[in-house]
């Protein structure tokens, strides 16, 4: 980097102050404390002078305590922060180059970045020569070499930004510290490290800053509460505390006894509660009287004013106790990225303020309220900020009020140092925050400095100003300061998250669907009412059992009759209904979390998103009842529809299923899992206290026998819906092989992690994916395929043992619980794959049984899993991962793609090629990227799968041809058609299919037609109709690869046609099989007898859809049902909307699109 002047805002007189605009009170201040009047505007004058003081002399000549290299260097940011190609290339620079422990990945990701596609070098205007040279000849070097190349690249940025973060290691940090005391600066030591994933890594990471704090030349250290304990349970606010609160008593001990100083910083909103508990708690024991300590309160959180305040009050009588004074450092807060990625895809208000206006202003408000002489002896206050106005006002507000003792100020290492010794020589001292890492951890300080890169490089920020070669930057940064200054009594003090599940629910949703909240656990109601709620009785009472066919008889009479007038409503008024049926849900929220946590043995984190999903399914299905419509198909309703439900998601799965056939017209009768009975009667009272007519939606407690035989084969039964194995989907077919079942059934799921993925991300993704609900999830992770260096990098594998090792076992009503019980003792397969590995498999976890019954057992990790063995191709349905390892991203698709399902599918990489190919090549429903892979949202991720995971037409729950299945479609009279169809193609095929007549060749003209309109619109295009921008959720449409084509006798020559333009539309290949009974066909097939086709059907491995036209054929429905494969018995449309259904597969990919909050247009991100 280059020595030269620092481009910089020239210093114009004061400029015009804006006046107050309004009066209010301060916010919660302590007893007897005044404010300042919102009018008095002498001490902002004072303070602008002084900023203009401390900003003339930091233009100044360099002071002997800034370094060459540290000027060099900020000189560098100051130009780097106002070139968005510089900012973007640097971001990508540190994450995806420096960061890889593969340096064949660095490599690759460096020549994509300095590749025009990925945006080209960066200009000159941050980088030296001597750099520009470097990264060119490193750019050559690490195609030839890489493990030469990128060493050393690693290396040169650790120098460009060794000012930023310090060397944990050795003399280097000794140097910096001895140095910092000549000059009157302590250093604040926050030590990085690995993402805190499990207890080990807690305890290395605590055992490190201990060693810091022991240092004698050490005498201020941060720590956060999250890595002091890992896998925290944001509802057990007390259990956390309490667990913490003994951890960290000798690192307190540590610090009382030198004469040291230990401060809990914080970085997430949801540790605000935690942190401020701890504290207290920590600072309230006895053995810690004497010791002052402080705390970290983040000015971008409206809450922070309400902490101060239970802060200011703790330090007044702990110090009137005889105790030590606290101290709290008040910063602006650096996590605002993630916060607003937090409460997006939560459907959660925003955390903090929603503008850098109210921060600032409530910044002063929150300087102005402590700094108090009521409060000097009591409360040390440290102001942190780049913002020399901000911190001016603190000092002059404190010489105002004698209060000089009580303030620090405070900065951070690194980002202006000629201005940090300006307030330096100033006030005569000054803290600098300094993060530090151990030389062999350098990567994890990429999140660190993709925050101030991209803190800083934002316009509404301070350095970004101070840094402009705009004139008038600073003059704005004046006036920010100055309104700043006018609106601090008035902007708002309370917190933005109020949500509470004890008050009555929000008023009903209406317009266009939007999804329901989670509860939210950073509030204090909410923790208490989750409490409440797992403390409540289990009062719900099953009905009996029904043994006895007759009265699966009866039910059926009854509904059908109910059916009729429920039919006959208008698709509003059912809408209507539906929702309803969902404020009611909304309503029984805490009834519904208690039976679920008792008798599925569910965690609040695991049952509350499901409650969530039921009320998403009442409302996005009442919007599909409005849907169905279509210019060229009709719609009637089944009139029966039966129900089969699982039972690991007992509330969300059923009542998906009841209230879809409920919003196409047809009525219900559900059969709830006999595990789960209470929980599927509890969610079937909800439905009937909102109006659902008891004759039309109805619970049956059958058995396993007659009872429930009889209900699924029943003849007036139009539809069954599965949710379950797949052997339970044979067996349902072979009682009745005509049924129309639409089951969704097995998966067998992999997450493949590449080099080039983020394995902090990965691990903590793959562990919740595998282990949430103690892996009783289809959509879990039951395989990790490790591509490459991943399979032997010691820090992911020793990163998801810590990680699994850490889980905690236990009920599901224990708020500390991590992993529920399993519904029912390991048995079979599940019983085989937790105790018997086979040859040439090893335990890197070994699962434990931990109760007599076998209910309980701690999570386990399989590794040496290889292709074609048992594990690899079985489902297991409980908590226990698979290792498999493959040389490339394409063996990795092989072995992922092999299983013979196709349920769900993660991929973690941040190579934007990889996720391309992946994306592209794997065969599944539901893809995830670089995230986790459970936990699917109505509407967001459509949920379903590919081959053998799904019978039936395909459509996916929560998706938007769901409901359309719950019926039968048939063709409107027939449209305007045109006289050619609409490409040469489509036209071929109908000349080549010869004389069908000028009624069908006009339909099957309109046919085409309407499949290019449905292709344009919906089937050749992405939708994403959540738009977020954390996070993309594309639903779209893949071509089936192969539609098989029975025609049996009474088969309609055109409707083959029909078929085949379907397919060519689409891409896909149509074969096709003729019955001898069949009449002539317009285009040559081979000629089977049923007899013949079936036994063809039951030795494939490869489930198929089959489309049938004509009569439909026994054997073919039962060879079908015994080998698993799908059939399609409704006419053939001439709608494109309905009838290329038959021809594609859906697909739902949910990408996450930042990184550490921070958004980028490439697919990586």
């Amino acid at each position: 980097m280059v020595d030269s002047s620092r481009p910089s805002a020239p210093l114009p007189s004061s400029g015009p102050r804006p006046g107050p605009d309004g009066a209010g009170p301060l916010g919660p201040l302590p007893d007897g404390a005044t404010a300042v009047a919102p009018d008095d505007a002498r001490v902002a004058d004072a303070a602008v002078a002084r900023a203009q003081r401390w900003l003339r002399t930091s233009r100044g000549p360099r002071p002997a305590e800034v370094g060459r290299r540290e000027a060099a260097a900020t000189s560098s940011l100051a130009a780097l922060l106002h070139d968005p190609s510089g900012v973007a290339f640097t971001m990508g620079f540190v994450d995806e180059v420096a960061r890889p422990e593969d340096d064949r990945v660095a490599a690759k990701a460096l020549r994509r970045l300095v590749s025009p596609a990925g945006g080209g070098a960066p200009g000159r205007a941050f980088m030296s020569p001597v750099d520009a040279a470097l990264l060119r000849a490193g750019t050559v070097a690490a195609g030839i070499a890489p493990s030469i190349a990128m060493p050393v690249a690693r290396l040169r940025l650790r120098q460009l930004v060794g000012h930023l973060v310090f060397d944990a290691d050795g003399d280097h940090l000794q140097r910096r510290l001895k140095r910092a005391r000549e000059v009157g600066v302590r250093l604040n030591l926050n030590l990085l490290g690995e993402a805190v994933l499990g207890q080990g890594e807690a305890d290395n990471r605590l055992a490190r800053t201990h060693e810091l704090l022991a240092n004698p030349s050490v005498d201020y250290v941060s720590i956060k509460v999250s890595s002091v304990v890992a896998q925290l349970v944001p509802w057990d606010l007390e259990g956390n505390r309490d667990r913490i609160v003994e951890r960290l008593r000798p690192l307190y001990r540590t610090a009382r006894d030198g004469g040291k100083f230990v401060n809990l910083d914080m970085e997430e909103y949801k540790d605000l509660d935690l942190t401020l508990d701890v504290f207290t708690a920590l600072l309230d024991e006895p053995e810690f009287r004497s010791l002052t300590a402080g705390i970290v309160l983040q000015a971008y959180l409206p809450d922070s004013m309400g902490a101060l305040a239970r802060l200011t009050d703790f330090a007044r009588r702990r110090v009137a106790a005889g105790g030590a004074p606290i101290k709290v450092r008040l910063v602006k807060g650096a996590n605002l990225a993630m916060e607003r990625v937090d409460a997006e895809v939560h459907d959660w208000p925003l955390a903090t303020y929603g503008s850098k206006a109210d921060v600032d202003a409530n910044h002063l408000r929150m300087v102005d309220t402590a700094l108090r002489p009521e409060n000097a002896d009591a409360l040390r206050i440290g102001v942190a900020s780049q913002n020399l106005f901000s911190v001016a006002y603190a000092v002059e507000l404190a010489e105002q009020r004698d209060v000089q003792r009580q303030l620090d100020i405070e900065m951070l290492q690194g980002m202006a140092p000629m201005e940090a010794a300006a307030v330096r020589a100033d006030v005569g001292s000054l803290i600098l925050y300094t993060p530090v890492v151990h030389s062999g951890d350098f990567d994890v300080a990429v999140s660190y400095l993709v925050r101030r890169l991209e803190e800083n490089a934002s316009s509404d920020n301070f350095l970004y100003s101070m840094f402009s070669p705009d004139p008038d930057a600073i003059a704005v940064e004046e006036n920010r300061f100055r309104t700043a200054f006018a609106r601090r009594a008035v902007v708002q003090d309370g917190p933005n998250r109020v949500q509470d599940r004890a008050a009555a629910p929000a008023p009903a949703h209406t317009g266009a669907f939007t999804g329901e909240a989670d509860t939210d656990p950073s509030t204090p109601a909410n923790r208490a009412w989750a409490r409440a709620v797992l403390a409540a009785p289990d009062t719900v009472e099953p009905p009996a059992r029904v043994t006895d066919p007759a009265s699966v008889d009866e039910a059926v009479a009854a509904a059908l009759t109910a059916q009729r007038a429920w039919a006959a409503l208008p698709a509003d008024e059912r809408a209507e209904l539906l929702r309803r049926v969902a404020d009611e849900l909304a309503r029984r929220r805490g009834e519904l979390l208690t039976v679920m946590s008792y008798e599925a043995g569910k965690t609040v984190a695991e049952a509350d998103p499901e409650i969530s999903e039921a009320i998403d399914f009442a409302r996005y299905y009442a919007q599909s009842a409005l849907d169905l419509h279509d210019d060229e198909a009709t719609f009637a309703p089944h009139r029966l529809v039966v129900v089969t439900p699982p039972w690991n998601f007992p509330v969300a799965i059923p009542l998906g299923g009841v209230l879809a056939a409920l919003a196409a017209g047809a009525a219900v009768i559900i059969k709830p899992a006999p595990q789960v009975i209470r929980c599927g009667t509890a969610a079937i009272d909800a439905l009937h206290a909102a109006g659902v007519p008891a004759g039309l939606v109805q619970l049956i407690n059958a058995d396993e026998a007659d009872a429930g035989r009889r209900l699924v084969t029943h003849p007036d039964a139009d539809a069954v819906v599965l949710t379950g194995a797949s052997e339970t989907a044979a067996l349902f077919r072979g009682w009745r092989p005509d049924l129309d079942l639409l089951a969704e059934t097995s998966g067998k799921n992999a997450m493949v992690v590449t080099p080039a993925a983020d394995p902090d991300l990965a691990v903590n993704d793959l562990v919740r994916s595998a282990f949430g609900h103690a892996g009783q999830k289809c959509s879990a992770a039951s395989l990790a395929i490790l591509v490459g260096s991943v399979g032997s990098s010691q820090r992911f594998l020793g990163q998801l043992q810590d990680a699994v090792r850490t889980l905690v076992v236990g009920e599901g009503h224990d708020l500390g619980t991590t992993v529920g019980p399993l519904i029912e003792p390991a048995a079979g397969k599940l019983l085989r794959g937790l105790t018997e590995p086979a040859a040439g498999e090893r335990w890197l976890v070994e699962p434990r049984r931990l109760d007599e019954a076998g209910r309980f057992w701690s999570p386990g990790v399989l590794d040496g899993v290889v292709e074609g063995s048992w594990f690899h191709t079985t489902e297991l349905f409980g908590p226990v991962l698979g290792i498999m390892r493959a040389a490339t991203l394409d063996e990795a698709l092989r072995l992922q793609n092999s299983t013979g399902y196709g349920l769900t599918a993660g991929l973690h990489s941040l190579d934007p090629d990889e996720i391309d190919h992946w994306r592209e090549k794997v065969e599944a429903g539901n893809l995830y990227i670089n995230r986790h892979m459970t936990g699917a949202i109505v509407q967001r991720q459509s949920f379903g799968g590919w081959k053998r995971s799904s019978i039936g037409p395909g459509a996916k729950a929560g998706g938007p041809n769901y409901v359309a299945q719950f019926g039968r479609w048939a063709d409107t009279d027939v449209p305007t058609a045109p006289e050619v169809a609409p490409t040469v193609f489509s036209e071929r095929i109908i000349t080549a299919a010869g004389d069908l007549g000028a009624e069908d060749t006009r339909w099957l003209h309109a046919a085409a037609a309407s499949d290019e309109r449905a292709w344009n619109t919906e089937f050749g295009v992405e939708h994403d109709p959540t738009g977020l921008a954390s996070e993309t959720n594309v639903f779209r449409y893949r071509p089936l690869p192969r539609l098989e084509v029975r025609v049996g006798a009474g088969a309609r020559p055109r409707d083959l046609v029909r078929l085949q333009l379907a397919a060519a539309r689409t891409g896909t290949r149509l074969d096709v099989t003729v019955s001898p009974d069949a009449p002539s066909m317009p285009f040559h097939a081979p000629v089977h007898t049923a007899q013949d086709y079936a036994a063809g059907l039951a030795g494939r491995a490869e489930p198929a859809r089959i489309r049938v036209l004509g009569a439909p054929e026994p054997e073919v429905a039962a060879a079908a049902a015994r080998a698993g494969h799908s059939i399609l018995r409704g006419p053939v449309l001439l709608s494109g909307r309905r009838e290329l259904l038959s021809v594609v597969r859906e697909q739902a990919v949910s990408t996450t699109r930042h990184r550490y909050g921070h958004l980028a247009g490439g697919a990586g991100h």
